[in-house]
């Protein structure tokens, strides 16, 4: 059984390093507006903050969560090189398909990760698109699952589930959609998912006792939509 100095414990979460470094660049453009100290040539790289924001993300989740990370790679990638005139809008804007193609990769991986061909309750696959998907698991084993709603909405209920190895872990990828992921109300859930105008909550009463060990790490990304953990 893991302890509380686990990895899943020490490491901070992408959505933690993304709001501090929001803070700084506020702090920065504060300092700037106010005239207590220059800083318009550091803002210059703040962009460069979305790729380690997303690069972080992409380790933190063992490579499990493709899309979000890689959309923000590849934007603070291209508006780093515009603000530091590398490049141009023209120049940059052919390759706004290799995002969809990121996006699609990351659903082919994620199907092939769970082996949603061969449904499996230790590991489960739901993507829905334009409508809703609902899975349950009844596992002794659960490793973890790979949601993704897309203008809809997907559901995953591990109440009757036991898990495994802790911790489990789900990727989460919600656009304009959300994702539902109901668990035992003593479970104790990590989120370590990046919002961008949406948001990851865990609306359980809080009776879980936050010194448990991690039962479950919930990454992903939420762009207009919203990831909640409910009992």
């Amino acid at each position: 059984m893991a302890t509380e100095t686990s990895p899943s414990r020490r490491l901070p979460t992408s959505q933690l390093l993304f709001g501090l470094l929001v803070v700084l660049v506020g702090i920065l453009v504060l300092l700037d507006t106010t005239g207590v100290f220059e800083t318009g040539d550091l803002l210059r790289y703040a962009p460069s903050l979305l790729v380690v924001v997303g690069l972080w993300a992409l380790v933190g989740s063992r490579f499990r969560n493709l899309v979000g990370p890689v959309v923000l790679v590849g934007v603070g990638t291209a508006w780093q090189l515009l603000a530091l005139g590398y490049a141009t809008w023209d120049e940059l804007v052919v390759y706004w398909p290799v995002l969809v193609i990121a996006f699609g990769l990351s659903i082919l991986l994620g199907q092939y990760r769970t082996g949603v061909r061969e449904v499996d309750d230790d590991s489960v696959s739901a993507f829905a698109v334009f409508g809703g998907s609902e899975r349950r698991s009844t596992s002794e084993q659960f490793a973890g699952a790979d949601l993704t709603a897309v203008f809809g909405g997907t559901e995953l209920d591990l109440r009757d589930a036991e898990i495994g190895d802790r911790p489990a872990r789900i990727n989460a990828v919600a656009l304009f959609g959300g994702v539902d992921i109901v668990v035992p109300r003593e479970w104790n859930v990590r989120l370590d998912v990046i919002p961008i105008l949406g948001g990851a909550t865990d609306d359980r009463p809080r009776s879980a006792d936050p010194n448990r060990e991690v039962d479950i790490v919930v990454s992903g990304f939420v762009a207009f939509g919203g990831v909640t953990i409910t009992d």
